[in-house]
């Protein structure tokens, strides 16, 4: 009888280990449910191919930033044959970068979007000059062939603002064969960039920012769809907050997430981003981000350039600037 009762208490022990382990599973499957839920996918499309005025982007996805945030962001390279707007508008992604001008004109579209951090507080946009024969005004371009591609806006406002109609206007490709062998040629390029590569081949150069002349838009503009803003506020927080941190960390670590970055992008050498790392340095961390963090944007600069845009006709009607850009979720300095 003795040995009955053992055998049956034992059987009920068991019974209780068994149903103690299967609810410890359970709850363990629950939590990593929880936790799966707590990480959301979204897609970053970057407004070209990747380069180091991406480099807070990398950081915060290397450096495990989106991730401590709640966030798994896949980063989708740009190019000429991608559109980072119309892939935001059409809902193929969550988070987009372009230039600021470009956000204003697709709203005159009736494309709704909103900005929420400025990588650049204004624009590396250049004439490039063979070294000793720049300009002191624009005015200057006069008499001279300048190469730049049809339509793009600041050569429209340069147009309305000086008397160039004794420019020689040749269409610009993407290449410096014709400005290299043509000393007194002026072509567009990118203080961040095409220097470097001429420096490279023995050709020295000097440039002349275009924000001298009163149009510098912000650069590299993180944005939403204004639907998408409304309907997943924590979402944005949390990506911009990372984003921001992303790029407070670049800052420092530059050296390791530019050979990521090289990575996606084998074209370009890790000697290249690194000069448009040190270039662009100033456009990211000085000016008004010197004062009040990375990502700041003002009221003025949006309605500064929403009304050369108007002016140049390239807009139908005006409208507020904070239709279109919001800091609301930029951490404080």
């Amino acid at each position: 009888m003795k040995k009955f009762n053992l055998l049956f208490l034992g059987i009920i022990f068991l019974v209780f280990l068994t149903a103690c382990s299967g609810e410890e599973a359970s709850t363990s499957e629950e939590e990593n449910k929880t936790d799966d839920k707590a990480v959301e996918d979204v897609k970053l499309v970057l407004n070209w191919f990747p380069k180091a005025q991406h480099g807070g982007a990398y950081a915060a996805q290397e450096d495990g930033i989106f991730e401590e945030n709640g966030l798994n962001v896949t980063i989708e390279p740009g190019g000429p044959q991608v559109s980072s707007v119309q892939m935001i508008a059409s809902g193929s992604a969550e988070f987009g970068l372009a230039h600021a001008d470009q956000l204003v004109i697709a709203k005159n579209q009736g494309i709704d979007l909103v900005a929420v951090a400025a990588v650049m507080q204004g624009s590396p946009q250049v004439f490039m000059f063979h070294k000793g024969h720049g300009i002191k005004d624009f005015t200057d371009l006069n008499r001279r062939k300048v190469y730049v591609q049809p339509g793009i806006t600041y050569w429209d406002f340069l147009k309305s603002k000086y008397d160039l109609s004794k420019v020689e206007e040749l269409t610009y490709n993407g290449q410096h064969t014709n400005f290299v062998n043509e000393k007194d040629s002026v072509t567009q390029a990118f203080a961040t960039s095409e220097p470097f590569f001429l420096e490279k081949e023995g050709i020295e150069t000097e440039t002349k920012l275009i924000a001298e002349a009163g149009y510098d838009p912000y650069n590299v503009v993180l944005f939403v769809t204004k639907e998408y803003l409304e309907k997943n506020e924590a979402t944005v927080q949390n990506f911009v907050t990372s984003f921001v941190e992303g790029w407070n960390s670049y800052k420092t670590s530059s050296n390791s997430i530019n050979k990521v970055i090289q990575n996606d992008n084998p074209d370009i050498a890790l000697d290249a981003l690194a000069f448009e790392t040190e270039s662009q340095e100033d456009f990211v961390y000085g000016k008004d981000a010197s004062e009040h963090g990375v990502g700041y944007m003002t009221e003025e600069r949006w309605a500064t350039l929403i009304q050369q845009l108007h002016d140049l006709d390239l807009l139908e009607k005006p409208f507020e600037a904070n239709e279109i850009f919001t800091t609301k979720y930029l951490p404080e300095k």
